[in-house]
């Protein structure tokens, strides 16, 4: 079925227009998925409106894996939190982040098809089918919330990520491959080696682009094994974070105790990225005291991998492991004016 659209909606303007008025930053893209690229959207976001971010597409659990499975697209959920991240501090902004994240749920006692599904994921699926082109459907998504900046998948199939892990078992130690993001995430700090299928799958021509057009990349935070290291073993997504002019941020989780990592130092954390992608460099790491047991080790392991360490406050004043958007704000202003 044929759907035309016309151009592009015109979209309310909020303070946050005025706000980024005078900032000279400069393009950035943001790579990561999840919470951890939301954390970063809502801080770059005040900062700039000359934003991309580009997002994993490996999720197969939740509302996204069914999706998924059941009508062979994309998976939306990582996809739908950045757009719900780049909405304005506007009630247009914050109706419709809500409206993107609201998740139906049945009445008790009964199974619905709905429930569980976010209503932005539908959405986007939507413009996915009648557009029959995941960028443009996340263009129009955008519009319509108002998003300051674009999303782009970091490739336009669905990926799927395994890795080995280390079973201990009565008879020896042995390896198990893991497959799905999901699965993955959810075995612990024993992870062997990580794959991305299928191993050819070709990266978002339009988040290619983007990333050699930028003046800063900023990857992390996130889940290190599924949604920041992903975009360092997509071939051409890999070659061009290495080749791009753009400077390049790193930004460390607030925990090194996640699932994916616990028993891991800070160090331990870079020490992954220089396996995956020994020519990847940086300009700049930024991390949270806390998370540092050796910052002697933590400065020598940043200068392997071509940068230098910024260390920071970056954290939620509740002490939870969460990020402070204008904590996170006035780090990476500090950084992109430094460099």
């Amino acid at each position: 079925m044929s759907f035309l659209t016309g151009p592009l909606p015109l979209i309310p303007q909020g303070q946050g227009e005025r706000e980024n008025e005078g900032q000279t930053v400069g393009s950035i893209v943001a790579l990561g998925g999840g919470h951890g690229l939301s954390a970063s959207l809502s801080a770059l976001r005040l900062l700039t409106s000359d934003l991309t971010a580009v997002v994993t597409v490996a999720d197969d659990g939740g509302s996204s894996g069914r999706l998924r499975r059941e009508l062979g697209v994309l998976p939306p959920g990582d996809l739908r939190m950045a757009l719900a991240a780049l909405c304005d501090d506007t009630d247009w902004g914050r109706t419709w982040r809500d409206v993107m994240q609201h998740r139906f749920r049945s009445q008790p006692g009964i199974e619905g098809s709905l429930d569980d599904h976010a209503l932005g994921n539908l959405l986007i699926v939507t413009l996915w089918e009648l557009l029959g082109d995941p960028v443009a459907g996340l263009q129009w998504a955008g519009a319509l919330l108002g998003a300051r900046g674009q999303v782009l998948p970091m490739s336009t199939l669905p990926l799927t990520i395994e890795g080995d892990v280390l079973r201990r078992t009565a008879a020896g130690d042995v390896l198990e491959t893991i497959s799905g993001q999901a699965s993955l995430a959810a075995v612990g700090s024993d992870v062997h080696d990580v794959r991305l299928l299928p191993v050819d799958a070709p990266g978002c021509p339009a988040a290619l682009e983007a990333i050699e057009l930028a003046d800063w990349v900023v990857l992390g935070p996130g889940s290190w094994y599924t949604s920041v290291l992903p975009h360092l073993m997509l071939p051409q997504l890999r070659d061009a974070l290495c080749a791009t002019s753009a400077k390049r941020c790193l930004t460390m989780n607030l925990t090194n105790e996640t699932t994916e990592t616990s028993g891991m130092t800070a160090v331990d954390h870079l020490a992954v990225i220089r396996r995956y992608a020994p020519e990847f460099k940086v300009d700049a790491v930024l991390v949270d005291p806390s998370v540092v047991a050796d910052r002697a080790a933590f400065e020598d392991a940043v200068a392997e991998l071509g940068g230098r360490p910024v260390f920071g406050k970056v954290g939620a004043a509740s002490g939870r492991p969460i990020h402070d958007p204008l904590r996170l704000a006035t780090a990476f202003h500090d950084i992109f004016g430094e460099n």
